[in-house]
């Protein structure tokens, strides 16, 4: 399955690019876009976009995914990208038969997908828990005739009193509601969402010019790749010094939190979806902090160093989903320093069957048998059994 995206950051680099790297940029966006026409031009079913109710000026392509080589799905986008008000509307194209379960997304992802654009294009972060929440009924206009939809509606703001909240819900500033939509057309599902505009105000018609909307895309792809030409890989920044192991704690304590939000998603049957907190720079910051102090510390190589701190966060990330003790208990509090200490000086701590279990465990995994195999399934029981007595030892003393 291939996905090609526009409205993403595309993988674009931002490491300040030259005239050199500009020209493979221009001729990267020049690929794109011939791929794109082609991928195009061989769809077998009609492409709907906004016709009108939103600015023309902001038409692109803004994704698409192809399966076995067929499209499952295009979608175009209308409207200010550029700003968290809009009026800005996506409107993505189902293959027909896309009606079987678990093959179209849930609004309430829709909603979610259109708030993660805005927090990596834009940086604003409007919340990850609900908002005010409500289902209405409206009307959208295609080709011409008004169709009753049930439209999903997120609604995230700033309370004037704190304790006016709801319970459970964000009180995160926000630009106004997001609402989600499906509607059906000639047996085809068509997913809607947007900002900036009621969807009442919203008309759609199948996509004629194709070409205004790969301009589009292409001048997406050259904004994006402009903004991130400022980007200074964290690798060539300068950061406060670190204190001791203060970063080493810092990095474990935020990969624990990563993997405690996506465990929480899946077992509530949600889409896992990082926290927009944990992402981006916030983690790529505290782990190069770590990363140097590692160096530093145990006089290692940035290759060894990486994989030191890569293998110390692993383990109290599988750690911490294994076990119940690892988070917020004292024991907890212990094994991740001692972890810290074998890692950085290699320190005979009393858990030292366990680190030198998950070395194993870690080896077999970088050496490709990932999760599954007989040898790596035993030696997790082993790393596991070496934690148990551990934390039996400890409650005897």
């Amino acid at each position: 399955m291939t996905r090609e995206s526009g409205g993403r950051q595309d993988g674009l680099r931002g490491d300040g690019p030259g005239r050199v790297e500009a020209r493979a940029y221009e001729d990267r966006f020049a690929d794109q876009e011939d791929f794109a026409r082609r991928t195009l031009a061989a769809a077998d079913f009609p492409v709907y976009g906004v016709a009108t109710g939103v600015a023309p000026e902001g038409d692109a392509l803004a994704a698409f995914e192809t399966s076995d080589g067929l499209l499952s799905w295009v979608e175009v986008r209308s409207g200010d990208w550029t700003s968290a008000d809009g009026p800005y509307v996506t409107v993505r194209t189902h293959r027909p038969g896309a009606d079987r379960p678990g093959a179209l997304p849930e609004l309430e992802d829709v909603v979610e997908d259109e708030r993660d654009r805005v927090y990596e294009q834009l940086g604003v972060d409007e919340g990850d828990c609900p908002g005010r929440v409500r289902a209405l009924r409206e009307w959208i206009t295609v080709d011409g005739e008004p169709q009753a939809v049930e439209v999903y509606e997120d609604r995230r703001e700033l309370w004037d009193r704190p304790e006016a909240a709801l319970p459970g819900v964000c009180p995160r500033p926000g630009a106004g509601p997001v609402w989600a939509v499906r509607l059906w057309v000639d047996g085809m599902a068509v997913t809607v969402c947007g900002r900036g505009v009621a969807p009442g105000g919203v008309e759609l018609a199948p996509v004629t010019d194709v070409e205004r909307y790969l301009r589009g895309r292409t001048a997406l792809l050259r904004s994006l790749a402009s903004r991130r030409g400022r980007y200074v890989p964290v690798e060539e920044r300068e950061l406060a010094p670190a204190a001791g192991l203060e970063a080493h704690r810092a990095v474990i304590a935020h990969g624990i939190a990563e993997s405690a939000a996506i465990e929480a998603q899946v077992r509530a049957g949600r889409t896992p979806r990082l926290p927009r907190g944990l992402r981006g720079e916030a983690g790529a910051l505290r782990r190069e902090a770590a990363v140097r102090q590692q160096m530093r510390l145990a006089s290692e190589s940035r290759e060894e160093a990486v994989e030191a701190v890569t293998a110390m966060v692993n383990q109290l990330n599988r750690l911490s989903l294994q076990t119940q003790w690892v988070v917020g208990t004292p024991e907890g509090e212990a094994a991740v320093e001692e972890v810290i200490r074998y890692t950085v000086f290699a320190s005979e701590v009393a858990s030292l069957p366990a680190q030198r279990a998950w070395e194993r465990v870690w080896r077999n995994r970088q050496g490709g048998e990932g999760d599954c195999g007989e040898e790596q399934r035993l030696g997790e029981q082993l790393w596991l059994s070496a934690w148990e007595q551990w934390r039996a030892a400890r409650a005897r003393r």
